[in-house]
C-alpha cells in the first residue's frame, strides 16, 4: 500500500474516532437527546455557518462520488457516502480518497 493511501486511511480513521468522541460525550451528558444536539448546531450564527459549510461540502462530495463511481465502476467507493452522512465529512472524504486510489484490478 502506498504512503498516500496509508495517509488517507489514517485520516479516515481519525476522522471517524475523534469527532465521534465529542458527539458521544455530548449525547451522554444530555441524556442522548439527538434533537438537542441538532438544535446546538444552530445555536448561533457561527455554528449555523459551520453546519451549512459542512452540509454543502458533504453534498458536493456525494455528487463527486456518484459521478466518479459511474465512470470508474469502483462501486466500493460508494461506502464513503454513508460514512460522510453517518459519521462526518472528516471520515467520508479521506475514506473516499483511500478507496479511489486503490490499484485497478
Amino acid at each position: 500500500m502506498s504512503m498516500l493511501r496509508r495517509i488517507y486511511l489514517g485520516l479516515a480513521i481519525w476522522g471517524a474516532i475523534h469527532p465521534m468522541y465529542y458527539f458521544v460525550s455530548w449525547l451522554a451528558a444530555n441524556e442522548w437527546d439527538f434533537g438537542g444536539m441538532i438544535d446546538a448546531w444552530y445555536v448561533n450564527d457561527s455554528a449555523t455557518g459551520l453546519t451549512w459549510d459542512l452540509t454543502i461540502a458533504a453534498i458536493t462530495l456525494t455528487i463527486w462520488i456518484v459521478a466518479e463511481t459511474w465512470v470508474r465502476k469502483n462501486w466500493l467507493a460508494l461506502l464513503a457516502i454513508p460514512a460522510t452522512f453517518g459519521i462526518g465529512l472528516s471520515c467520508g472524504l479521506p475514506l473516499y480518497l483511500f478507496l479511489r486510489t486503490r490499484p485497478a484490478r
